[in-house]
């Protein structure tokens, strides 16, 4: 993945949005992403238990990323295959609705009431318990983080 941004062509994701999943598995990505990920999109087992859902064009550039590191370590090779094995690609629907599989529902203890975030050039989609207990960390840590990072306004 470049720092020039050229494999990111969908822009920029950015917000918080409180939506729920319906008895079938489905939830309404936020309108302002839908243009930005596309009509089929990657959904994917991420870190701190949540999911990354992707564009196409967006996954293919983490994969190929991930690749240049995988073949020489093991845990990097093991870390691929996790990742690889839970990950699948769904059709955005009429309604702006994507297909959360079962599997992934459990994975990252989603219920009804969940958190979609975007995070740069992914969405997070979170259990919304989970995510504001995790929030009220990060709000926490929020001023020694950025002054780590040298994160100006």
């Amino acid at each position: 993945m470049g720092r020039d941004g050229k494999e990111w062509d969908a822009g920029v994701l950015y917000g918080e949005f409180r939506h729920t999943v319906d008895d079938k598995g489905r939830l309404s990505l936020p309108a302002k992403f839908r243009s930005k990920l596309g009509e089929r999109v990657v959904v994917s087992k991420g870190v701190d238990k949540c999911l990354y859902v992707y564009s196409l064009k967006v996954f293919e550039a983490v994969v190929e990323r991930l690749e240049e590191h995988a073949s020489s370590q093991k845990e990097f090779r093991d870390f691929l295959r996790f990742f690889l094995a839970g990950s699948y690609d769904t059709e955005v629907d009429g309604h702006g609705r994507i297909l959360i599989q079962a599997g992934h529902r459990e994975y990252a203890g989603l219920q009804r009431d969940v958190v979609v975030i975007g995070i740069s050039h992914r969405a997070e989609i979170w259990d919304a318990a989970t995510y504001d207990a995790s929030e009220e960390t990060a709000r926490s840590n929020f001023a020694a983080v950025a002054e780590k990072v040298d994160f100006r306004l």
